[in-house]
């Protein structure tokens, strides 16, 4: 589980063109890294729509959104199609990624509880540091609050 001013774990894993994407690639940029349950399901579509909406005020502040689930890029490219989403979105099958960052965990549901994705977001300084944490999020209006965070620190 990293914490605020941790080195943010280095990742290299497919997008959803299966082109790989690694932290390294974002050095001197701010990024967004959000992690969210699945494609295509009301919350997450939110969020993903929200952020998307957001792009280009993310852009002049130096800051690239990646969104990561455990969904296949199959997946992806189809949820991407459908929503008309103009973000990156990391195929974390393994959930290497998510076990990383601590965003796979415990959740529980209708009295069940199971291991899955949390809905947590994580804000990289351009040095690579772990600058802000949201955990367990609530989608509606969740890529506004982040703009405000990363307008507040830069």
């Amino acid at each position: 589980m990293v914490k605020i001013n941790d080195k943010a774990p280095g990742f290299s894993i497919p997008n959803q063109n299966g082109k790989i994407i690694s932290l390294q690639d974002f050095k001197g940029k701010w990024v967004v890294l959000y992690f969210y349950p699945k494609d295509d399901t009301p919350g997450c579509t939110i969020e993903a729509i929200d952020f998307t909406s957001l792009k280009q005020e993310f852009k002049k502040l130096n800051t690239e959104l990646l969104g990561a689930s455990k969904d296949s890029q199959k997946s992806h490219c189809s949820f991407i199609e459908k929503q008309n989403l103009k973000i990156t979105l990391l195929s974390d099958e393994e959930k290497t990624l998510a076990q990383a960052y601590g965003a796979w965990g415990q959740k529980k549901f209708m009295g069940r509880e199971y291991m899955g994705m949390n809905r947590n977001t994580y804000l990289i300084n351009p040095e690579g540091k772990i600058t802000f944490i949201w955990e367990n999020v609530k989608a509606k209006d969740h890529a506004k609050s982040v703009l405000e965070k990363v307008q507040e620190l830069i």
